[in-house]
């Protein structure tokens, strides 16, 4: 069977759908599909920065290939990338069944125009976020507000099936009140980390952290809570004078900010903010150095970031939001609280770093029953059956 897979992202694109989408094109592979990838050559949309030329525009894998197409966009607070030459792509290529990821996406209209015309059926990921998470000020909140209300039926109602990740990305599409001809609740998968480098601490020392740290990992953006983080590490800052709080990952647009409010509460030296880390054993160590791993967005449709910490038997702090608390067992393998609520955010750090048995528990019985839960190669094995019944009904 062909699969066309369809992402405004690829690796080494940094994000959860492009991991999503690269973790599965393989394990489809060696399930008897080719998989062709179809992506814009961005490497990231804020600010808009496209792939070096070092990376190829058309590579042959061993799933099949990957093809990075022009992108373009609206300006401003239009922003909307468009894929130049998708739908001409995949009428020279014929897929027998077209996978897009990400609601609301230009290659989801694209993958439904496919289908219209030459009958091939297409699956849709929807990555679900809701308006009020949605990063851009008011004019980008109406026009998601007007894409729900007239744009998106037509297109939901042509797809297959629509796969999302919780019941609660189920609840917030079907609160749209969308033609939804098939809904099936899917989660995405963990794969282990490699191991980390020798030493007692080499990310801290490769970062010059010097006492116990709370990490976050995600992109520095405007919906993660990070204003609120810093706020709420000051007071752990108080108590605890070794205590450090350190930021991995890609500057969306927040860096600055974070700066600025670390400098105001006199947090000087005391906030590392990393960038992204591209040194995967690295990060594992990260994650196992970390006394606790912190998430409080305002939304996570799922949250990657917590298994992987849990994998390394790092408790976990998030927001009781989104698919969260379907991942994370509260009082078993981490604490969740209100988003954008510092006060409570801060007791519930404070409540691990302080408790170090607890935390031990919470780490434990994440690593061990957590984490098992989740597997790419189950995800693959239902992606094959759904194909399947699609291609063949």
């Amino acid at each position: 069977m062909k699969v066309a897979q369809l992402t405004t992202r690829y690796p080494p694109g940094p994000g959860g759908v492009e991991r999503h989408v690269a973790e599965l094109a393989p394990r489809l592979a060696a399930r008897g599909c080719r998989v062709d990838v179809y992506a814009t050559d961005l490497y990231r949309e804020y600010p808009w920065q496209r792939l070096p030329l070092s990376i190829p525009r058309e590579e042959a894998t061993a799933f099949g290939a990957v093809h990075r197409l022009r992108a373009w966009s609206l300006p401003g607070e239009l922003h909307y990338p468009f894929f130049r030459g998708l739908g001409a792509a995949l009428e020279r290529d014929r897929p027998d069944l077209v996978h897009a990821h990400t609601y609301g996406t230009n290659q989801v209209a694209v993958a439904r125009r496919h289908r219209r015309r030459n009958g091939t059926p297409f699956v849709l990921t929807a990555h679900f976020h809701p308006i009020w998470s949605i990063e851009g000020g008011a004019v980008r909140h109406r026009l998601r507000s007007f894409y729900d209300r007239r744009i998106a039926g037509p297109i939901v109602r042509d797809a297959s099936i629509v796969i999302v990740q919780t019941r609660e990305e189920e609840r917030l599409l079907r609160s749209l009140s969308l033609p939804l001809a098939r809904i099936e609740i899917v989660p995405p998968g963990y794969a282990p980390r490699p191991p980390p480098p020798t030493g007692v601490r080499p990310f801290a020392d490769r970062f010059g952290v010097k006492g116990p740290f709370v990490l976050f990992v995600g992109r520095l953006a405007s919906n993660k809570g990070l204003l609120e983080l810093t706020d709420a590490f000051a007071s752990l800052a108080r108590a605890d004078p070794t205590g450090e709080l350190v930021l991995v990952g890609e500057d969306g647009g927040m860096r600055s900010a974070v700066e600025a409010r670390a400098r105001s509460l006199s947090l000087d030296g005391r906030v590392h903010i990393v960038g992204l880390v591209g040194d995967e054993a690295l990060l594992t160590s990260a994650y196992r150095e970390a006394r606790v791993l912190v998430l409080p967005s305002e939304y996570e449709a799922f949250g990657l970031v917590l298994l992987e910490a849990l994998a390394e038997g790092t408790p976990v702090v998030a927001s009781r939001v989104g698919g969260i608390p379907e991942v994370v067992e509260e009082g078993k393998a981490g604490l969740l609280v209100p988003p954008r609520s510092p006060e409570e955010l801060a007791q519930a750090i404070e409540a691990l770093w302080n408790d170090r048995e607890l935390a031990g528990r919470f780490g434990a019985y994440g690593r061990d029953q957590v984490v098992p839960r989740y597997s790419w190669d189950r995800l693959a094995d239902r992606l094959s059956t759904l194909y399947r019944e699609v291609v063949q009904p």
